[in-house]
């Protein structure tokens, strides 16, 4: 019996061998083509994004002095950002990057919740795509305008004689105007808010999308609540929106100096301004350095994200 199975199940190996031989020697062919595909985005990503960062990197290491760039090697610029800060005051960069944070926390403890509400709705709550899709052409109607443009579109609602102000005074609520609803640090955070929200609203609403509706109907039918659906179901599922929502936030807001500059009437301290003034007065190497020490704060940042959140396995 075997020996009369053998040569029957010898064509049958021949075809499979022969169905296999393309597939491995495809595979190499895949594999180039895949990484052509690739290419022209890793240029742009290098040319626009390694190279900069490189360039920068070198130049902060440069001397200079109020004439001249030198092209020497020295870690002045670094001693320079963190002068003092072994001291038991505070030194300026602590300070400014404390200022800086404490930004970042106002602004993402109004936007997370705001966008997760905005989201929410959006997900489940419209069910016409073309309703929708209005609704995030409304959510990104500001950004056909400049950043100054509506930092400035602030100034006669928030100023001494602005709306707001003379709307409280003729109800009879305040005698005199409120001096801190701009050039304050509300007006900055407002600004934040206003800017910054919708970044916070596009990938939670991506994650809520992508919801197996049909587990939140197992809840509901295993007799949870609507709070506890949203804090059991919908929460962890959303992790990963939220979380690029919270970084694109938190590196939008560190470094910015045009929101702090005009909405803070330039009284306010950030790195991102530090950065601008050294700049506007020729310091490259000096700007270099803190931009360094900025990208070192804010990769440590989203590297304490991540660690929180696996983005890669929630993805």
């Amino acid at each position: 019996m075997t020996d009369l199975a053998l040569p029957a199940a010898l064509p049958a190996a021949e075809t499979a061998a022969r169905t296999a031989a393309p597939t491995v020697a495809g595979r190499p062919r895949r594999r180039t083509l895949a990484y052509l595909q690739a290419a022209p985005l890793a240029l742009v990503f290098l040319v626009f994004l390694v190279v900069p960062l490189v360039l920068t990197g070198i130049v902060s290491l440069w001397e200079y002095n109020e004439y001249e760039i030198i092209p020497a090697l020295t870690l002045q610029n670094y001693a320079d950002v963190f002068d003092g800060c072994l001291s038991a005051d505070l030194c300026t960069t602590l300070r400014t990057y404390l200022s800086t944070v404490k930004f970042v926390a106002l602004t993402l403890a109004i936007t997370l919740p705001l966008g997760f509400a905005i989201a929410y709705f959006l997900a489940f709550h419209i069910r016409s795509g073309t309703v929708r899709m209005g609704l995030f052409l409304l959510c990104t109607m500001p950004f056909w305008t400049s950043n100054v443009i509506r930092m400035i579109s602030w100034i006669p609602l928030l100023g001494r004689n602005g709306l707001v102000n003379d709307t409280l005074r003729a109800l009879g609520l305040i005698r005199a105007p409120i001096e801190g609803l701009l050039y304050s640090d509300f007006a900055v955070v407002l600004a934040f808010v206003h800017l910054d929200t919708v970044f916070m609203i596009v990938p939670i609403f991506n994650s809520l999308a992508r919801i197996d509706r049909r587990l939140i109907e197992a809840a509901r039918d295993g007799g949870a609540s609507g709070a506890q659906i949203l804090w059991t179901v919908i929460l962890p599922l959303a992790k990963p929106g939220i979380a690029i929502g919270t970084i694109f936030v938190t590196t939008l807001v560190m470094g910015d100096f045009v929101t702090v500059g005009v909405m803070g009437g330039q009284q306010i301290a950030s790195v991102g301004k530090v950065i601008q003034v050294q700049m506007a007065y020729l310091q490259f190497p000096a700007a270099a350095a803190n931009a360094m020490v900025l990208l070192a704060a804010v990769l440590l940042m989203i590297l304490g994200l991540t660690r929180m959140i696996d983005l890669r396995r929630e993805l």
